[in-house]
């Protein structure tokens, strides 16, 4: 069969490598469909429980496409002249942000007072009021008092200010949306930074994160993929020494990458910063197998034929030889790497499904264009080729005898090394920060550090706190459940503000009664909170007024913790006590589940990790199968799932030293790396069989054999690997740098494990002649 596949691809060679590069212009055309997420609800299923429970409250408020100004004057004090005729001026220029629909700021916060038993609400000050000192120190006095403005729009030591801009985005056109509200709030800082050189503005916000998603994903495939494609012109240059191998073997991998993309943008698939990084994993695990192709075809070719065979017969001959003996190991390896990518199926993040199949795709398509058009080509094309050196061969023959008279050493101290790190396992904790997904040299995230250091935090805790009835929001047991409720949040050393209804209604009780402190509290009757709040409502301007507090029939409200940057295990464990302080505290009616982004990052870690256990099950389970029967012997397929599951428990222990934290993207690395780990052990295994099996030689013999005939092309491979999965360390994106150097370590481990630990092993199986 296999000769007459060859006998195929000889005869119709040019037609193959013509239909094939047909094939790839059709498939890689669907690449002008690929578009970018700016929703961090991609990130998870319809399904989430936590997700369908953020949906609800902000469908009965609103959502949270924010943008914050964080505003910090140079002279370090926001009550200046000059400051708040600027913090005027641009919360002016503000309701011009495409979608607005809010702007709130010290200017035009509602403060409301009494006046000879009349209640007087109006901005805190006018935009084109001449302000005196004293006027200054009054505005200032009243701002640090508000529970609504201190820790919120106003820093507790008056140095930083904030606008926050509420917008309203049609959701028909994300991608053009979200740039369309930034790059205007990007414009209207600088604007302002011209106008006053005094103040430094910052952007964040829920909009802001949304735009910097796609920032990032653009970010990594204009600069990442440039320098991957840098690094392996220069591993291939120096490995494979010949510059048409060099190029046949680019040539192969760039098609893998833009039929794999192209292909996504036909089942439109929509990228999101995950599935940005594809295009470098397939340029990595592309390299594989093209580099076992041409390292066989090239030690062919040196090897040479005499004068026996014309330099064409010599190029046919040498294919013959390169496709024969690789195309069973690059099929399963090829297999089973598809496989463990396909495996992200499981996780509960969407992304990493497409993660998955893009690679998946890939992988298939680098197999084809390998076993297919590459042969093809080294049949057609002219190559120069050295003179044969044995130096690799005989670093090899020494390494193998090095490690066949050393193997009880190596066998014990591997052994040993493999303990020790893989008890440093429960180190490592769950934690998944949104913010932190972005690289602290990230504009969006290091200008949302410096908000929730020195203003107000990203990270909530909401909730929509029902009242039974309509009209019950102005009850004043329930009012005073919610005070109670915010005053515990209050006291929480994680909370940075809390925003109640229960504020409102202690501000306009104490109006009500000529401004006296005494009466700073809840109304006593239900009638007097709801004529309190009719009032306060028919005084608000528009844009200004409670939709994004109180529902529709005012059966409903919402209440807002902002909390500091925390991991997902202390977010979760502040959200269990507020929980059990509502049940314990707040009639049943009352009684909800928080919601925000931050806290379903906090939990999709746990989710993920559980899909990815049973994922990482299956796939183990079939990947051994398919060694089983592709090696035919059950003992080299069991013995082969020891090396193959040895590195992600090593690199894991190592992570727990190093970092610790697994998110989103570390809790997939094991099964991502399972299929590409076994790639080595696979070569290694198939060299090891046929010398031992085909070539009669002892366990010791077939050992060097496997050495002397794989050892380089697999340290070639393994090299180009952590290389690619090391420039994703480079992400702007936190997610995939960190994906990146845990499965590089994860490679590195396979490495050691096929060259130092899977020999011993091997030749502890006894002969059968």
């Amino acid at each position: 069969m296999f000769h007459s596949y060859f006998n195929f691809l000889t005869k119709y060679r040019w037609v193959v490598i013509v239909a094939t590069l047909v094939l790839a212009g059709a498939l890689s055309s669907g690449a002008q469909f690929l578009s970018f997420t700016n929703d961090y609800r991609v990130f998870f299923s319809d399904e989430n429980p936590q997700l369908l429970a953020l949906d609800e409250l902000q469908s009965t408020y609103t959502k949270d496409d924010t943008v914050l100004f964080v505003i910090t004057p140079k002279d370090h004090n926001v009550f200046t002249k000059q400051t708040l005729a600027s913090i005027a001026e641009l919360t002016d220029l503000a309701w011009d942000i495409p979608y607005t629909q809010r702007v709130d700021s010290l200017q035009n916060f509602q403060y409301s007072y009494s006046d000879n038993d009349e209640l007087i609400i109006q901005n805190l000050f006018q935009p084109s009021q001449e302000l005196t000192d004293e006027q200054l120190k009054t505005i200032e006095r009243i701002a640090l008092a508000e529970p609504l403005l201190n820790g919120r729009l106003i820093s507790k030591d008056s140095k930083v200010t904030g606008i926050q801009v509420q917008a309203q985005l049609p959701g028909i056109n994300e991608q053009a949306e979200f740039p369309e509200v930034a790059n205007y709030a990007r414009m209207l800082a600088r604007e302002m930074e011209a106008k006053n050189p005094n103040l430094t503005i910052r952007l964040t916000g829920g909009t802001m994160m949304g735009n910097a998603f796609p920032e990032a994903s653009i970010h990594d495939i204009k600069t990442l993929i440039p320098i991957m494609f840098a690094i392996v012109f220069i591993i291939l240059a120096l490995m494979l020494r010949s510059i048409s191998a060099m190029i046949w073997a680019l040539v192969v991998i760039l098609l893998s990458i833009t039929m794999a993309m192209g292909s996504a943008g036909w089942l439109g698939i929509a990228l999101s910063p995950p599935s940005a990084g594809a295009s470098n994993i397939i340029l990595t695990v592309a390299v594989a197998d093209c580099v076992h192709m041409l390292v066989s075809y090239l030690h062919a070719m040196r090897k040479g034929w005499g004068n026996r065979l014309s330099w064409k017969q010599q190029r046919v001959e040498a294919s013959r030889d390169a496709l024969a003996v690789n195309f069973r190991p690059i099929f399963i390896t090829s297999l089973t790497t598809a496989l463990g990518f396909l495996t992200l199926n499981f996780s509960d993040s969407p992304p990493f499904h497409d993660l998955g199949n893009i690679v998946a795709m890939g992988v298939g398509l680098a197999f084809f264009l390998s076993v297919v058009f590459l042969p093809a080509l080294m049949i057609v094309m002219p190559i120069r080729v050295r003179p044969y050196k044995t130096k690799g061969n005989k670093f090899m023959k020494r390494f193998s005898g090095f490690v066949i008279s050393n193997r009880w050493p190596l066998l014990g101290g591997m052994t040993l090394v493999i303990c020790m790190l893989v008890s440093f396992l429960p180190r490592n904790e769950l934690n998944d920060d949104l913010i932190a997904y972005f690289s602290p040299d990230n504009t969006f995230r290091s200008d949302t550090d410096y908000a929730t250091e020195h203003l107000t935090g990203m990270y909530l805790m909401e909730y929509s706190l029902g009242a039974e009835q309509p009209g019950g929001i102005n009850h004043p047991q329930y009012l005073k459940t919610i005070d109670a409720f915010a005053d515990w949040y209050r006291k929480q050393p994680e909370v940075l503000h809390v925003y109640s209804i229960a504020d409102i209604q202690k501000r306009l009780n104490k109006n009500m009664h000529d401004d006296d402190e005494n009466f700073y509290q809840i109304p006593t009757s239900q009638e007097l909170g709801a004529q309190y709040m009719l009032l306060y409502e028919m005084s608000l301007p528009e844009g200004l007024d409670l939709n994004d507090r109180i529902n529709v029939d005012k059966s409903a409200s919402r209440l807002t913790a902002t909390i500091k940057s925390l991991s997902s295990s202390e977010m979760i464990a502040l959200q269990q006590r507020a929980d059990q302080w509502l049940k314990a505290n707040a009639p049943e009616f009352m009684w909800t589940e928080a919601t925000s982004p931050n806290l379903i990052f906090a939990h999709i870690g746990e989710r993920n990790i559980n899909s990815m256990l049973k994922g990482t099950f299956i796939a183990l389970v079939l990947i051994s199968l398919i060694l089983i029967f592709a090696l035919k012997s059950i003992k080299l397929g069991l013995l082969s799932i020891i090396p193959n599951l040895i590195p992600a428990a090593m690199a894991f222990g190592l992570w727990g030293l190093i970092d610790g934290q697994i998110n989103l993207a570390v809790s997939v690395v094991a099964s991502l790396t399972l299929g590409i780990v076994v790639d080595d052990t696979v070569h290694f295994l198939s060299k090891f069989q046929y010398a031992l099996k085909d070539l009669n030689k002892s366990r010791e013999e077939a050992v060097e054999y496997a050495f002397i005939h794989v050892g380089t092309a697999l340290w070639i491979t393994s090299i180009v690997l952590i290389a690619g999965f090391l420039i994703l360390t480079l992400s702007d994106f936190q997610l995939n740098a960190k994906l990146g150097l845990l499965t590089a370590i994860t490679i590195s481990f396979a490495l050691i494990a096929d060259f130092l630990f899977l020999p011993p092993l091997l030749m502890m199986i006894k002969d059968k002649k």
